[in-house]
């Protein structure tokens, strides 16, 4: 089974979902930048293994609802209100880079919730990424879409803006069009950058969440480095913690299969 739907709710939350009803739930949560739409084929292959998938569009993100407001209390409360409404009592998590902080943070502050963590390629600690990500932003703010007939003008545009071909093709994602003849972002570009200080801070808490929890890292990344083991037990007391050789920050996309593997043995695993 697949659908997609639109989540009435304080910000109305766009999700897809994939796999059984009675099956096991996971929740998968994205990055920045980032939309369910990234982990379609990823979580049709997890549902494949026996679990039924939700992937919801974060606030500020894809096709969910807009909002001033973006930080962790907002999209801890937002993922509560999420499972409530589909009466999910308690999931299996992954988030991955803002998700992951977003999946760390419900997990502290609902522990009943969630039955194993799955944090990918992003450390509690506060990020060192954040004026990286601002140039970003400002870049994409810079495009004046007016001058463009159609989508491969804007992306022929954009190399002059962002130079790396990878993360300019993932952006590329986020254009739609407004209207018959006019493109523009489906991220609200001007609240994340307000907000960039929320997104990079710490996890903090000290109540840390003891159930089994896998981070997964990328070895070409730099978001957990090692020095943040130590943040990552006391918090985490059973973390444990899996490098995938040749990946960067985005795994699943980069060595899906290895990651998957990974996933299913965490998820498998009998406690």
């Amino acid at each position: 089974m697949y659908c997609d739907k639109l989540l009435k709710k304080k910000v109305q939350l766009y999700y897809r979902e994939f796999g059984e009803e009675g099956l096991q739930p996971l929740v998968i949560l994205h990055g920045l930048f980032g939309m369910s739409d990234n982990w379609v084929s990823f979580a049709k292959n997890v549902s494949e293994e026996g679990f039924h998938v939700f992937v919801p569009d974060q606030r500020n993100h894809g096709r969910s609802g807009h909002s001033g407001i973006h930080n962790y209390v907002a999209m801890v409360d937002d993922l509560l209100e999420f499972l409530d409404s589909l009466a999910l009592d308690q999931v299996f998590l992954l988030g991955h880079s803002m998700g992951g902080k977003t999946a760390m943070q419900f997990s502290i502050d609902y522990p009943e919730r969630v039955r194993k963590l799955v944090v990918v390629d992003i450390s509690p600690a506060s990020g060192t990424h954040g004026e990286t990500h601002r140039g970003i932003i400002d870049a994409l703010l810079s495009a004046d879409f007016g001058q463009y007939n159609g989508r491969q003008e804007a992306a022929t545009a954009l190399k002059g803006l962002i130079p790396s071909q990878r993360l300019r093709q993932f952006l590329q994602k986020n254009l739609y069009w407004k209207d018959r003849g006019s493109l523009g972002w489906r991220i609200n570009l001007e609240a994340v950058r307000e907000n960039l200080h929320e997104i990079f801070k710490s996890i903090d808490t000290p109540i840390p969440f003891d159930k089994p929890v896998l981070f997964i890292r990328g070895g070409h990344s730099d978001y957990i480095p090692d020095r943040d083991f130590p943040l990552i037990v006391s918090l985490f007391p059973q973390a444990r913690i899996k490098t995938i050789p040749g990946a960067g920050h985005w795994l699943h996309a980069e060595q899906p299969d290895e990651f998957l593997r990974e996933l299913l043995f965490f998820l498998m695993e009998t406690p």
